[in-house]
């Protein structure tokens, strides 16, 4: 079974080719997934590598938390489930005042 791993602290210059190859060291990797910024389309610094076996996965941990990939200290552990974050909402409190940090209007 497959196992997600989260890759934090890569330079903006990682590519998914670079991160993939590296973690193939230790076993097969099935995904990798360099996140981006939505707006900008800029990377952020993290990733995810799904690998294809536990012990794939646990030789990664083993080997690359605390690597130095362009002079930076990887941090590498298994990946959490998405928090739900709720979707929608609905407004703020200063929503309902039209929002801002305006006091104008309020009693």
């Amino acid at each position: 079974m497959a196992k997600k791993l989260y890759v934090g602290n890569l330079s903006y210059g990682a590519t998914e080719d670079q991160v993939r190859e590296l973690f193939a060291q230790a076993g097969e990797v099935e995904t990798v997934s360099l996140v981006t910024d939505r707006e900008t389309g800029r990377p952020r610094g993290f990733g995810f590598v799904e690998m294809a076996t536990e012990e794939g996965a646990q030789e990664a941990i083993r080997r690359f938390n605390g690597y130095s990939l362009d002079a930076r200290a990887l941090t590498v552990n298994e990946a959490r489930p998405r928090e739900d974050r709720g979707g929608d909402r609905g407004p703020r409190r200063d929503d309902r005042y039209g929002g801002g940090n305006s006091r104008r209007g309020r009693f």
